[in-house]
């Protein structure tokens, strides 16, 4: 389960919006460094669900599931990738039966796969959101210090 502590600065009815500074997760990343969205100490908003009753001004934790982390992940980083070498590989052999070179014709359709996959992601990503395993959850509110 991936955490990071944050503080409330608005409520909804079921969920709030959280201020946090990309720490904890973002210390392991292997591309952290050419990222173009993450600046050390940089903060960011994230809406979570509130099912423990933070209010605003509550420093709290929250969490995504790591399952639900990882099958996002793959969708985003892995699956347009296997299907443009999957489309590569098909346009490899079907071009010379259409007398095409096989080269020119692998990469048109490897190119189209990808952005196929770019299309699907897009689509499926926004029913994904809706589903509460991939929205981050605050697990709970930390005591003032």
């Amino acid at each position: 389960m991936a955490t990071e502590r944050g503080i409330v600065i608005k409520v909804d009815s079921t969920t709030a919006w959280v201020k946090t500074t990309r720490t904890g997760a973002c210390e392991t990343c292997s591309v952290k460094s050419s990222c173009s969205v993450i600046e050390s100490g940089k903060e960011i908003e994230v809406e979570a669900i509130n099912e423990v009753g933070a209010q605003v001004g509550d420093r709290i934790v929250i969490s995504i599931e790591t399952a639900s982390l990882l099958k996002a992940s793959f969708l985003l980083y892995v699956f347009p990738i296997l299907l443009m070498i999957l489309g590569a590989a098909i346009g490899q052999n079907i071009g010379p039966l259409f007398d095409i070179d096989a080269s020119v014709f692998s990469a048109v359709v490897g190119f189209s796969f990808f952005f196929l996959a770019i299309l699907f992601i897009k689509s499926r990503g926004n029913r994904l959101a809706k589903k509460n395993e991939y929205k981050p959850k605050i697990i709970r509110i930390l005591k003032p210090q």
